[in-house]
């Protein structure tokens, strides 16, 4: 005779089972949902993001009135100056790549070295630091108050009008606004199977194979923990000249543990982000490849898998304000 304490005990072990079954298929595909697509659109305050629109491309946020936040990071391309190296904010000894400056609202950190917790910390560094603007708050805001119009448009939207809290919300909330959705792979991972093809399907199968996903996923494909730079290979070691842009976090925390440890970089846009690295010294994306390769996987990776991991990283370049993203090189 089945009693309702067997019954019980039946229904105990068919969910067991069902969890089971649930975990294990979870886990023999963990990695598919390693990455997630970027959402078409985010809730902001849109007075807000045109204000901090307008600051971004103000030269007057330099002492000499000749550079803004759009010379450096170029909207209309990559979000990135495209040069080599600048002179990292908040120091004069020493030059790095500019990172883009699209979906950084995603990262954990900001900068290469990880050193800015938060864009408004970064922002407010910036300024405090003095390079590259070469100027402080003081002096912007009084600047910013002889402009009538500019200082009404604070007070319209900030009850305390034009102060540095106010600054630093406005730039804070249209640096939120730049992300670059619809990508072909983020059409891909919304259920587009035909958004790749073929060889960009075999390209991210190799990057989840290689290992590459195991600091690259996440919503911004990186940008969500830090990694050293020669894990298998010192790439800096036998390159020479060390300088202090290759100390990376060492720089911040003092710790030697962290030489050469930088946050993982966002592989978003990588295809209109060129040249590529801290230093910039990989002009392409072949050669960036084969050095990550090298450095992170142990590997001396061949054309072929080279080829086909650059076909899956074009299809990452997303679009901004509806437009699909170019480089600025082309």
């Amino acid at each position: 005779m089945i009693t309702n304490k067997h019954l019980f005990s039946l229904l105990l072990l068919s969910l067991s089972l069902f969890s089971y079954a649930a975990f294990a298929q979870e886990a023999s595909q963990p990695l598919e949902n390693a990455i997630f697509p970027i959402p078409l659109h985010v809730e902001l305050d849109s007075a807000k993001v045109e204000l901090g629109r307008s600051l971004f491309f103000d030269k007057r946020l330099s002492k000499n009135n000749d550079l803004s936040c759009a010379d450096c990071h170029q909207l209309k391309y990559g979000g990135d100056s495209g040069r080599v190296s600048d002179i990292s904010h908040g120091h004069t000894d020493y030059r790095i790549n500019t990172p883009s400056i699209f979906n950084a609202r995603y990262n954990f950190r900001q900068n290469w070295d990880g050193s800015d917790t938060s864009l408004r910390e970064q922002i407010e560094k910036i300024f405090n630091q003095h390079p590259p603007f070469n100027t402080d708050f003081d002096t912007l805001i009084r600047k910013y108050r002889e402009d009538k119009a500019l200082s009404s448009r604070f007070s319209t939207i900030y009850q305390s009008g034009l102060t540095k809290e106010s600054l630093l919300e406005s730039f804070v909330e249209f640096e939120k606004s730049l992300i670059t959705p619809n990508s072909r792979f983020d059409r891909y991972l919304m259920g587009d199977k035909n958004a790749l093809s073929k060889d960009e399907r075999a390209g991210y199968r190799l990057f989840k194979s290689l290992g590459c996903i195991s600091c690259h996923q996440g919503i911004n494909i990186g940008g969500n923990l830090y990694q050293k730079f020669g894990v298998f290979y010192n790439y800096l070691a036998e390159r020479g000249d060390i300088s202090k842009a290759d100390l990376g976090l060492k720089n911040i925390s003092g710790r030697e543990i962290d030489t050469s440890v930088f946050k993982v970089p966002s592989l978003r846009n990588v295809a209109v982000t060129a040249p590529y690295l801290h230093n910039g010294s990989a002009a392409t994306l072949e050669e960036a490849i084969f050095i990550i390769g090298k450095t992170q996987l142990g590997r001396n990776l061949e054309l072929e898998q080279i080829r086909l991991i650059k076909a899956f990283l074009l299809t990452l370049t997303g679009e901004y304000k509806n437009t699909l993203l170019t480089d600025n090189k082309q």
